[in-house]
């Protein structure tokens, strides 16, 4: 199993910036990629930006384009999600999640959650 803490979220002005982390412990060797999605209240969970361990290739949802930048520090197994130019569309509670293969901007293709981080961003 891989097991995975998020943290950093918090409450942030619009306009202002967060950065996310995800620590992945366990049999990490089978992780492909690391993802971050969000989940707002009433919403269905959507993708927001992954990251490959080998290679470092990037993903992102066009909603966070430009602003959200993700990268990855291998020899401390984290990920980190920097959120800059923060909207109030963007609280939501945010997941990071381990994929297993190269299909990494849908759900199915994760086997691995953390228990998700609240970011809250007020106008």
């Amino acid at each position: 199993q891989v097991q995975l803490v998020e943290s950093g979220g918090g409450l942030v002005q619009a306009g202002g910036s967060l950065r996310l982390s995800c620590a992945a412990s366990g049999r990490t060797f089978s992780s492909y990629a690391i993802g971050w999605f969000r989940q707002a209240p009433g919403k269905e969970r959507e993708f927001v930006a992954a990251i490959k361990w080998s290679g470092g290739s990037t993903y992102y949802a066009d909603s966070v384009k430009g602003r959200f930048t993700i990268s990855r520090d291998r020899a401390k197994n984290t990920v980190y999600l920097q959120m800059n130019s923060l909207k109030p569309e963007d609280t939501a509670v945010y997941y990071c999640a381990s994929a297993r293969s190269y299909v990494v901007t849908t759900t199915p293709g994760y086997d691995y959650w953390g228990q998700g981080t609240q970011v809250t961003v007020s106008s």
